[in-house]
């Protein structure tokens, strides 16, 4: 099989769960938290959450049933299954090869999970790309999902105001047709690892019995057996590293601000992202947000509403759209799309 100069999003789908945690639940909760409060300053109504029974398998499952359905595709059709989440079903095996086998695709097909977060997306379609360009595979089932309700504690009221469960699909291919992916920039500092973790349940701290809650500077409550994130580190990260992101993606794919119609970044909060367009210089009819009613889904936040702007005609032919992603790790990704 020879190689390939070029591949395209060709298809993109996804999945939210049925279950959800409102705005309303929330402030019953957290009394001191308005309705209104918790909207203006994180831009969510609603989260989706896995049931007790489904879990990060159930939902890559059902949102890749929901793309074959949508562009009539076949398991026959994929060459390769990449599953991006850090909510695996077991430690081992692989969540992919499950998932490979109850969408019954090919024997020769590979199958593999990557451990990746909020710019998950953007590595995922980097590996995919570099598949095709190498010529070993024509097309790419990218798949991530994630039920990080699984990793919040009851009364930590920040982050379950954010967070929500949901994958998200997208084919991956040698077909001119779709969103042609650019050139990528990748970065990683791991020096900021301990501002975003699920410290216990690994190998290097197993999970404890011990329930003693910890207070951080925003007065959330947690402990190690749950996830941790330090807001105020986070975001100085991501307004040091975005603004450089968009500007090194831009350069390496010979464009300018101006060339690009849409932004899509991950979809992190709406008091982040409006800062990041302003510190920017996006105009607003250019900048795309959708979490309202779905939340931070993790590193299916950029397909999402990749698929909602497309339903909405945000993304029509001759359409550049410029993609980041940024959080945990700390990482980062971007490219830009050209339709």
């Amino acid at each position: 099989m020879s190689g390939n100069s070029f591949a395209s999003i060709s298809a993109v789908s996804y999945y939210l769960p049925s279950g959800s945690l409102t705005n309303e639940q929330l402030s019953k909760a957290f009394p001191e938290w308005s309705v209104d409060k918790i909207m203006q300053k994180v831009g969510i109504s609603t989260r989706r959450i896995a049931a007790k029974d489904e879990f990060t398998s159930d939902l890559a499952v059902a949102a890749a049933q929901r793309l074959f359905e949508e562009y009539n595709l076949r398991g026959d059709d994929i060459d390769y299954l990449i599953l991006c989440t850090q909510s695996p079903d077991y430690f081992l095996p692989t969540t992919a090869c499950l998932v490979h086998d109850r969408l019954k695709l090919s024997s020769a097909a590979g199958a593999i999970d990557i451990n990746q977060g909020c710019s998950g997306f953007i590595y995922g379609i980097s590996l995919a790309r570099g598949l095709i360009a190498a010529g070993d595979v024509k097309n790419v089932l990218f798949i991530t999902a994630e039920t990080y309700s699984r990793f919040l504690h009851p009364d930590d009221k920040g982050n379950r105001s954010i967070f929500g469960d949901a994958a998200a699909a997208v084919l991956v291919s040698a077909d001119p047709a779709g969103g042609k992916i650019g050139r990528v920039i990748l970065g990683t500092d791991g020096g900021g690892a301990k501002n975003l973790i699920v410290k216990n349940g690994a190998v290097r701290f197993p999970k404890t019995d011990v329930q003693t809650m910890r207070e951080d500077e925003d007065g959330n409550l947690f402990n190690d057996n749950y996830l941790y994130m330090n807001g105020t580190e986070i975001f100085n990260f991501t307004l040091e590293s975005v603004p450089a992101l968009v500007k090194d993606t831009l350069e390496r794919n010979l464009l300018h601000q101006e060339d690009i119609d849409l932004y899509i970044f991950h979809q992190a909060n709406k008091f982040m992202l409006d800062y990041l367009r302003k510190k920017i210089r996006i105009p607003q009819e250019n900048f795309f947000m959708s979490m309202e009613h779905s939340g931070n889904t993790v590193s299916s936040t950029i397909p999402i509403a990749m698929k909602r702007a497309l339903l909405e005609g945000k993304i029509k032919k001759v359409t550049k759209v410029q993609v980041a992603g940024f959080g945990v790790g700390y990482s980062w990704g971007g490219t830009v799309l050209q339709f």
